[in-house]
Order: C-alpha cells, then structure tokens, then sequence
C-alpha cells in the first residue's frame, strides 16, 4: 500500500541529507545543481522503496516533469477566480501542462493542507491566491527550488507575485461617483485581513478625506450566509439614510446589497449611485446596469503563466517579479450623473 504520510521532510531525515536536495532529485533538477549520481541513486531507490509517490506520476521521476500545475484559490465557483482558472487551463494546455484545482474558502489550514497534498503528488509548479498565514510553506518551497506565483492578494517576499492596482482603482471609482454629483458615499466591504481588501478600503478612506467626506464603511464577514449579508447591508443603509452612493468591494457583496435595496422598508434608493469591483454578467442584465471595476483576468492569467514557465524552464532564481496591472471603470446606468436640486 501507498504510504500517504510520508513527506520530502521524512526522507531527508532518514538519508540524513537536506530537504532541499531531496526536492532537486525527486524534482530532476539534480544534474543542473551538480548532485552526485549516487547520492540521486540513493534517494530515488528509496523514494521508491516507501512508494512516496502517486502512482499515476511515477513516471515522473525518471523525467523530472510531471506536466502537471497546481491551482490554489478561494474559490473556485467565484465569478473572479472561475475565468481566471479557465484561462490559466486553457494556456498551460496550449505548452503541454494540465492544471489541478483546489479551493480554500479562505481558511489557513486547508491552504496548508491543499499544498502539502499536491507537493506530495510532485507537480511541476503552483499557482496560489493566498490565503493569510501560508507565509512558511511558500518559502520552504521556494527554498527548495519549486516555481511558484502568487497571486490577487498577500505578496510574499521573494516570491513572484501578479495582482491589479486595488487602491488606485478604487481612488478612481470614488471620484467616478463624485463627478457624477454623488456626495455621500458609501463603503460596503469584507471583514477580512486579505492585501486587496485592505487596499481598496484605504482607496475609499483617502478620497473621503481628501473630500472631506465623513466615511461611512459596512464590515460583512466573509463565512455569512448570504441572506445574512443581505440584512447586514440592509441595516448599514437604513442607519445611514443620508448615502446617496455605495462602492462594493465584491460583487457578490454588491449583488447581496442589491437585493438589500430592494428590501428596504422605506425605499429612497432608486436613485443610488453604484459601482462594484469585478465584473459580474448579471451586471448587465440588472435594472439599472451596474458600473464595476473591471480586473484585466486575460492579462493577469497570461503573467501568472508566463512567470510561472520561466521558473519552471529555468531552475536558478532570478529576483522576484512584482506585476501589478491596471483596472478599469466600465461604466453603466448605476453612476450615471445625479440630478442637481
């Protein structure tokens, strides 16, 4: 039988040699950083031995190539991630790789878990969207030579990263809304301790005092049901009559503070002014259409890959890339220009 817990760790213990040499030769990048033929004998006759790999990647240590990606996101289903992972498919088939997936819905230990079952099943490289505390393993694998991109949110350092300009794109959606004549504008975002969401919270909050608006910002925690975002929303409105406008930082938080809206015992919002990060296909099929801050996926996925092949193709490390791309405001009948009393 497959022995399923033994780890690279383990087998460098019992040979008594590093981690990171182990990884090299189960990896076959050993002959590119001059490890000796025996000592690769020895380790993979007994990688062999305790059967530490799948069966269906056996192949792989005689090629050193599995062919094969790991994909790690929040969620899969999620109408960001979803398109990104289909064009990350689609262009890594196209050089001959396929992808695994596997989603975290944002808890630490199932990260963590993902990783290490993928690691045992000797990919060829990973793709993450990290979750918060994952910050170790992403180094040990970079200390062990395995290509790695992170990206949307928490760049790590010395790690390749590819993400979008959050905070400035929300700067701009901000004064988007107030050119339109919209005064009193509201904030509708996650409770959560991700980069992205704490970028374009404080895009939000610097044009409010630049304006010399009083900010006002709803926190919904990320494990609600959506029936409890919706009354979160719902009370956020009703104890803030005064808005007149309302940046979502998700669109799922957005279509929840439609439904919020339309639920308001005292409906005044008809008139509201609304953008939405990320793009949503309801978005344009709602009454009034939704303007939303639309995240460049086909250049994100074509970066994450190609970043991604070059350390694979190319052990030795260089400096990590840092790529932050643009959004842009696709504007709908949701901000168009308030009337003046």
């Amino acid at each position: 039988m497959e022995n399923k817990k033994i780890s690279i760790n383990d087998i460098a213990k019992h040979l008594n040699i590093a981690k990171s040499t182990v990884s090299l030769i189960i990896n076959g990048k050993a002959d590119e950083r001059r490890i000796s033929k025996e000592l690769q004998t020895k380790v993979l006759d007994y990688v062999r031995e305790v059967r530490f790999y799948p069966h269906h990647l056996a192949q792989s240590l005689a090629t050193g190539r599995s062919n094969s990606i790991g994909l790690i996101v929040e969620d899969i289903s999620d109408s960001f991630f979803g398109p990104i992972a289909l064009m990350i498919e689609n262009l890594a088939k196209t050089k001959g790789y396929r992808i695994m997936y596997s989603s975290t819905l944002g808890d630490t230990n199932t990260a963590i878990e993902i990783i290490n079952f993928f690691r045992r099943s000797q990919l060829d490289g990973y793709i993450i969207a990290p979750t918060k505390g994952i910050e170790n393993i992403v180094k040990e694998m970079v200390d062990e030579h395995i290509p790695i991109v992170l990206f949307d949110r928490d760049p790590v350092e010395g790690v390749d990263f590819v993400g979008t300009n959050n905070k400035e794109a929300t700067i701009e959606a901000c004064m988007h809304l107030y050119d339109r004549g919209f005064r009193q504008i509201g904030f509708v975002t996650l409770e959560s301790t991700q980069s992205q969401m704490h970028e374009r919270l404080s895009g939000y909050e610097q044009v409010m005092v630049k304006l010399a608006i009083d900010p006002k910002v709803a926190f919904i925690p990320f494990e609600s049901k959506k029936a409890i975002k919706q009354q979160l929303i719902k009370d956020f409105l009703e104890n803030n009559p005064e808005l007149d406008a309302i940046i979502f930082a998700t669109n799922y938080l957005c279509l929840a503070g439609l439904a919020a809206i339309n639920n308001l015992t005292t409906n005044t919002k008809t008139d509201f002014g609304i953008v939405a990060f990320d793009d949503h296909e309801a978005f344009n099929l709602i009454s009034p259409t939704i303007t939303a801050v639309r995240q460049p996926l086909e250049e994100l996925s074509n970066n994450i890959i190609k970043l991604l092949l070059k350390q694979i193709e190319k052990p030795t490390r260089d400096n990590a890339s840092h790529v932050v791309l643009p959004s842009v405001i696709k504007t709908r009948k949701s901000s168009e220009r308030k009337s003046f009393t």
